[in-house]
């Protein structure tokens, strides 16, 4: 039997890296899998400075974690020297041995990585120009800083144990036409980022990390706003067998009305509140994809709308279904295994119709004042043959008390809900909030009380004197009446002493 003929093949450093560098990372996404493995070296504290310096700009990440000792450091700074077949600790942020170099050979062509541990200090870096102008093509780390770089290693300093992330030749950040304007505004997409992916270690929560931007400290965006009293949430719920399975929970965010104006834009998120609505993956606390619906649906895959942009469903799942969710390298990316995908449409099916009952009724905290009874809109949907159409609900105890007047009055109030029907500018109304990304505006929004009051007397006057019901019993039924369930306030401090006209 003859012997198998093989040939070594090596890569050749220079071209390898350059085609790395296009794996797709943004500035926010490559920091985050710095953060990454800061969190999983145990650090409480992560530090990124900004420098800007025209073409020399530079940028360090610096950490509090247990640091790693020249060999340690030798490994960590080789491509792929974890197997990401290896069972891991369910801590651990990682995969691929990738995540460190991948994301900064994307941002950068000189990459260097200080290290304390026990007050000994290494340092390794790679240099793409030094490996481009090697004809061998070979495999080069540099020992020790680049020239005249020492000082932006100095974050160091002070640290029992530690290391720091230096990216210097920012060619994929400050490119031809780049300015400090653009750099600022490059500052605030990476503290949104960060804010969002890591906002379960920022929130004190749970084990938290200190992490700042330039010494200004990053908040938590909870993309749940699980601490407003009017967000719904589901039981967190097993999914999938009692050998395999992940964790589920379901949020119906607040109507607009009841958030006030920087509550909603805050809770919009980096990329907009209808693109935030979906799936939410986790591993290890750390947000994998923010907001999409990961090709559920019903013969169909959802695509993201208005009607649901309230619904978000949180999903935390161990490291060791990394292969199972087919988690790519930048750990942005994933897709439900089949064995649970049944489970979770019919859990997002239920968050997204509630989310859509919540949108179109503005669903709101004060009906719990009026337990089982449903708010009466002013205008219902019917699907009739010749198509859908929308129409003013007679029984609207405005509309009916109208009608009510009978002869010339209510003849002319019915041609005026005619005509208004006929004419609903449905088209126009979808072509506004498409382009402007903002909903129409309703419910005496922005109006003061006395406007509201104006109206909403009128009503009460007539449940009162005209239709003789007990002041109690009008109040009740103006909760639940749109658009005066929207200010609970003002209907339950209308007098019960009603004087006639």
């Amino acid at each position: 039997m003859s012997m198998l003929k093989t040939r070594s093949a090596p890569p050749r450093a220079d071209g390898t890296i350059e085609a790395l560098r296009g794996l797709g990372y943004t500035t926010e996404t490559a920091l985050a899998d710095l953060i990454d493995n800061s969190i999983t070296a145990g650090a409480t504290k992560v530090e990124i400075t900004f420098h800007w310096a025209g073409s020399d700009s530079w940028v360090t990440i610096c950490d509090d974690g247990r640091g790693m000792s020249d060999p340690e450091l030798d490994r960590a700074m080789r491509l792929a020297e974890m197997n990401p077949l290896r069972a891991r600790d369910p801590a651990d942020l990682g995969r691929f041995g990738m995540g460190l170099k991948t994301a900064s050979f994307s941002q950068c062509r000189r990459l260097t990585v200080a290290s304390r541990k026990n007050g000994e200090v290494s340092c390794l870096r790679w240099d793409l120009d030094f490996l481009a102008n090697d004809d061998e093509g070979g495999w080069f780390l540099l020992e020790g800083p680049h020239e005249g770089s020492s000082a932006k290693l100095h974050s160091l300093e002070g640290l029992e144990n530690g290391t720091v992330v230096l990216w210097e030749v920012l060619d994929r950040i400050v490119s031809v036409g780049f300015r400090e304007r653009d750099f600022l505004d490059l500052i605030d997409r990476v503290e949104r980022h960060l804010a969002m992916v890591f906002h379960r270690f920022l929130d004190r929560s749970g084990p938290s990390i200190d992490l700042r931007i330039n010494g200004q400290r990053v908040s938590a965006w909870d993309p749940f706003l699980s601490w407003h009293s009017a967000t719904w949430r589901s039981p967190e719920v097993p999914i999938g067998a009692s050998d395999w399975r992940v964790y589920a929970q379901a949020f119906v965010l607040p109507h607009k009305d009841r958030l006030s104006e920087k509550e909603y834009e805050n809770a919009g998120g980096p990329e907009g509140w209808s693109s935030q609505q979906g799936l939410y993956i986790y591993r290890g606390r750390r947000l994998l994809v923010a907001g999409s619906w990961l090709g559920l649906g019903r013969g169909r895959s959802w695509s993201k709308d208005e009607s649901h942009r309230l619904a978000r469903i949180r999903i935390d799942i161990p490291n060791s279904t990394d292969s199972d969710w087919k988690i790519d390298i930048r750990k942005s990316t994933a897709h439900p295994p089949v064995r649970i995908r049944e489970q979770l449409t019919r859990l997002a099916e239920d968050v997204r119709d509630r989310a859509r009952r919540v949108f179109l009724h503005r669903a709101q905290a004060n009906t719990s004042l009026v337990r089982g009874e449903q708010v009466a809109p002013v205008w219902v949907s019917e699907n009739l043959a010749s198509g859908r159409r929308y129409r003013v609900d007679r029984s609207h105890p405005v509309v009916r008390s109208l009608l009510e007047e009978g002869g010339d009055i209510a003849r002319r109030a019915e041609a005026l809900l005619r005509v208004l029907e006929e004419t609903i500018p449905v088209q126009r109304i979808w072509l506004d909030t498409a382009e402007t990304g903002e909903q129409p505006k309703g419910g005496f929004t922005a109006e003061p009380d006395s406007s509201v009051l104006e109206v909403l007397s009128v009503l009460y006057r007539n449940l009162v004197l005209r239709k003789g019901m007990a002041p109690a019993m009008a109040r009740r039924q103006l909760l639940v009446t749109e658009p005066f369930d929207l200010h609970p306030d003002l209907v339950m401090g209308l007098p019960d002493n009603v004087a006639a006209d």
